[in-house]
């Protein structure tokens, strides 16, 4: 047990993975000697390597389609993708490959290969380096998507990642990156389970990543007895942690920071909607982002994302009158 940065339990977990596992290898653009664009691989060169950690040329679609074959021939690469827009170029090798090589083989290949990539908003990158882009990946058979919160998830969702025989994207949310936190190695996460971060009886929230840390806040701010679920896994996410809450709480929002439309959070809502409709208490709703680019105005983009204030003020009048909220952005410019 100790405390570190959320970055650094990233490289304190892939270096336990490549001290467990020789077939483990580790490349991407200034990952080496420059130990990552943001230090999420200090020390890695160092101890493995050039043989085991490499840079690449700035050829997304090359070293994604490298890791592709190195894994279905029997190693288990690690990638980094400095920004998930970047993944856009390689999505052919994501989607159509990495995805479908354990279906079209029947079972005869696999591609254990582990991406990488920061997202989110929040340090000023602009429109075009701050999205989350989820629902890129969530709708891929084939592909399991993670998401970590905090330095221990950081951890020992990538140790999980590595080890899974299948290819695994993780999300980073690099406002994170510089936070600290508690790590304790022995702890093991299972991909596809949630972590509960706190218990109530009012509402359950259901939030990814940096939301996860904004509805905690809304929780200690406001009072709200709330069920606190981290889901961590978008693909597969735990169907059972969600309805078991839900059935205790009749009542549920999901707090995401991607824009409105075509969220993760509403595949959670229809889901849970029809599986206990009749015993609801009041309608499931999302908080989200507007459907807007990211701001690159540092006061706007303040205002992109949910805040705790946001999440505060949708649950209790969701709670007040049982009708699902106006999008925050509506109360925007007027006296509060």
């Amino acid at each position: 047990m100790g405390a570190m940065r959320f970055r650094q339990a990233i490289v304190a977990a892939l270096a336990d993975e490549m001290r467990a596992d020789s077939r483990v290898i580790f490349f991407g653009e200034d990952v080496a000697e420059a130990e990552g664009p943001f230090k999420t691989s200090e020390g890695i060169l160092e101890e493995f390597g050039s043989s085991r950690v490499r840079d690449t040329p700035i050829s997304e679609m090359g070293f994604t389609g490298a890791a592709v074959g190195a894994a279905m021939m029997g190693l288990r690469p690690v990638i980094e993708i400095m920004f998930i827009e970047f993944l856009g170029v390689a999505l052919d090798q994501v989607v159509t490959e990495a995805a479908k090589t354990r279906y079209l083989s029947q079972g005869a290949l696999s591609v254990p290969m582990t991406i990488r990539a920061s997202v989110g908003s929040g340090l000023g990158f602009g429109c075009q380096h701050s999205q989350t882009l989820e629902h890129w990946f969530a709708s891929t058979p084939g592909l399991k998507v993670l998401m970590p919160s905090d330095a221990q998830s950081a951890y020992s969702l990538l140790r999980a990642a590595i080890q899974d025989p299948d290819p695994v994207i993780i999300l980073e949310p690099r406002i994170l990156y510089a936070e600290r936190g508690e790590v304790d190695k022995n702890i093991v996460s299972t991909i596809g389970k949630a972590r509960m971060r706190s218990t109530g009886n009012e509402i359950t929230i259901v939030a990814l990543g940096q939301m996860v840390n904004v509805a905690e806040e809304a929780i200690k701010i406001s009072g709200i007895s709330a069920d606190l679920i981290d889901l961590q896994t978008i693909i597969p996410w735990d169907r059972d942690a969600v309805i078991d809450s839900v059935k205790k709480t009749g009542r549920l929002v999901v707090v995401e920071e991607a824009p409105l439309s075509g969220g993760w959070g509403s595949e959670i809502v229809a889901h849970v909607t029809s599986k206990l409709f009749s015993t609801l208490k009041s309608p499931p709703f999302r908080v989200t982002a507007p459907d807007v680019p990211v701001p690159f105005n540092g006061t706007l983009e303040g205002r992109y994302a949910p805040t705790a204030a946001d999440v505060t003020r949708q649950i209790l009048h969701a709670l007040k009158s049982s009708d699902v909220p106006e999008p925050w952005w509506v109360l925007e410019g007027m006296n509060r």
